[in-house]
């Protein structure tokens, strides 16, 4: 999807020795991860509730800081960075795909998945039509250009969720539990398109999840507990 960079040799995501302690009482939620993933892998983080791949995507994602080590994403520290750049660096190479859907119930989808091109500002309204048309027609949701959330099943609302997080080009999507809120028939769906799309645009996934099966759909599996990663397993399709 998005244009080589002159680190695209380089892991996409650079994870050192991370550390994550809350509160007063300092509570450990991660310790001393260190994980590398490269350009176009879909890695799953799995474990259960409380083990930490929440935190971890939160780090990864720019919506937490660290309490110690490093994250570098395409050649730069995020831990170096402030808070500015790091939204900016959001903005412009991460995109979201949250359990709840996160859309906007007074907009339409149409309205939803242009939001982060809007928010950028770096496109005419020509070129935002034009790039939603294109990305719900790649998760089949272009006949729902002017429905409302509240007109869509919960698969749909996902499909329209995958979009807006695919809109501006991202490197990278990170997907917590993205289908934890949905059926069985339609989870699948959900994983069979994150599949596509790491497939046939090279796109970077990192999801979090607790099922072993949807676990399975990526090309990783990095297995947490207590803060710790215990394993790390390539998948055989």
């Amino acid at each position: 999807m998005a244009s080589l960079s002159p680190l695209s040799n380089l892991p996409l995501l650079q994870i050192d020795s991370v550390a994550k302690t809350y509160g007063e009482h300092h509570v450990q939620a991660l310790s001393a991860v260190t994980i590398n993933i490269e350009r176009g892998e879909f890695v799953s983080l799995m474990g259960a509730s409380g083990c930490g791949k929440s935190t971890l995507l939160n780090l990864i994602a720019g919506l937490d800081n660290a309490s110690s080590g490093r994250i570098i994403f395409d050649g730069a520290d995020v831990t170096t960075l402030t808070d500015e750049a790091v939204t900016a660096l959001r903005a412009k190479k991460i995109g979201f795909v949250f359990q709840f859907f996160n859309l906007l119930s007074t907009l339409t989808v149409e309205e939803n998945v242009a939001l982060p091109l809007e928010l950028g500002g770096a496109t005419s309204a020509s070129e935002r039509q034009k790039r939603v048309f294109e990305m719900l027609t790649e998760v089949g949701m272009e006949s729902r250009l002017k429905f409302y959330p509240s007109q869509l099943s919960g698969g749909e609302m996902q499909r329209v969720a995958i979009a807006r997080a695919l809109v501006h080009k991202p490197e990278l999507i990170v997907a917590d539990e993205p289908t934890g809120n949905l059926d069985s028939e339609n989870g699948i769906k959900v994983l069979e398109l994150l599949k596509h799309l790491n497939k046939s645009l090279n796109q970077t996934i990192v999801m979090a999840t607790h099922s072993e099966e949807a676990a399975a759909v990526g090309d990783r599996i990095i297995r947490m507990k207590d803060g710790l990663v215990v394993s790390d397993s390539l998948v055989v399709h």
